[in-house]
């Protein structure tokens, strides 16, 4: 058996990398902490679970850090397992947040107490074939999500992509990055060539393209034009969201750019295949399955983020204009449906 990394490390360029738990299949999410004059910096400070609050106790006295020794929080976006903790932490230590207009918009879109988003993604989800029986533990599960993101922070500085901040000592310029989430920025030290790169690239695992009703229309062409943003920067020493700081940074962002490349292929083949059982169309829950199988079986979670994923390849294949989006009509649920075809 595997030995549990430790609940944190501080790396030789100063940066210690405190990894917190998650209750789904990452099982850790990487906060960030940088030291300075002026106090640490906290980058991501994870999600909002009993078990993430005890991990930041336990590593505070550990460290031998206090509450108001954290001068400022920054959040690279706005998914719970990254901005939830920031009203909790900013409450102990009265720090500001600090993230990008985008992503504070949508913290509330989707968590806010009075939010409409779950409701209106699951019936997205509905006309894309999701079945009506799985609709109920989706959106279960995006209303059991507000718990985890609560409160949101009091205080907050806006910042966007190419203001260079100065935070932990060095001068760090924001990255602009979409197609995982609207309004993610990375943090790029020139100097020494370090990327704080959240959720855009990661080392061993690809970043979910996160399609969502009402947002980018073409998510997946998004995130593969952030790439080349990313891929201009001569990065060292990579920090991700998940698992371990990397070196072989350019190397992955190729490996990225593949692997959506060889999805598109794979869904091409599947659409024909799909198409020919079903008067030559298919919705998007079909291809869904096809695509992951038994990860997404009673697992609302999993469903959701595939459903998603799914979605941003099928749209980006519209606008590569080798699929076309029809609506059509579902006689035994009386209800619009979303379907696909081969363009003619």
């Amino acid at each position: 058996m595997r030995d549990s990394p430790p609940l944190w490390t501080r790396h030789a360029n100063g940066i210690v990398q405190l990894r917190l738990p998650l209750p789904f299949a990452l099982k850790q999410v990487n906060a960030y902490l940088l030291q300075a004059d002026d106090g640490w910096t906290v980058v991501d400070p994870g999600l909002r679970t009993q078990e993430a609050e005890a991990a930041w106790e336990t590593f505070m006295a550990q460290a031998g850090i206090e509450w108001r020794d954290i001068a400022r929080i920054v959040a690279t976006h706005y998914h719970p397992d990254h901005y939830g903790l920031a009203g909790w932490l900013q409450a102990r230590t009265r720090a500001e947040v600090w993230l990008s207009e985008t992503a504070g918009f949508y913290a509330r879109r989707l968590w806010g107490g009075d939010e409409t988003f779950s409701a209106e993604l699951v019936a997205a989800f509905r006309a894309h074939g999701l079945p009506e029986p799985l609709c109920a533990g989706v959106l279960a599960n995006l209303e059991s999500v507000k718990r985890q993101v609560l409160p949101h922070p009091a205080r907050t500085r806006t910042i966007r992509a190419g203001d260079m901040l100065s935070f932990g000592g060095a001068r760090w310029e924001a990255i602009g990055g979409e197609g995982h989430a609207p309004g993610h920025l990375a943090f790029y030290d020139r100097e020494r060539l370090i990327m704080l790169c959240g959720d855009q690239v990661l080392p061993d695992i690809t970043p979910n393209i996160g399609w969502m009703a009402g947002g980018d229309p073409d998510p997946l062409g998004s995130y593969l034009s952030s790439l080349d943003r990313m891929a201009a920067c001569e990065v060292v020493t990579a920090n991700p969201g998940h698992r371990e700081p990397f070196a072989r940074y350019g190397t992955r962002v190729a490996e990225l750019r593949d692997h959506h490349a060889r999805r598109l292929v794979r869904m091409a083949a599947l659409a024909a295949e799909l198409a020919a059982r079903d008067k030559g169309r298919f919705a998007a829950f079909a291809m869904c399955e096809a695509l992951f199988g038994e990860r997404i079986g009673g697992n609302p979670h999993n469903l959701r983020f595939a459903m998603a994923e799914t979605i941003a390849h099928l749209e980006r294949m519209t606008f590569e204009e080798t699929l076309v989006r029809d609506r059509g009509s579902d006689a035994a649920a009386g209800a619009s449906r979303i379907y696909y075809r081969a363009a003619r």
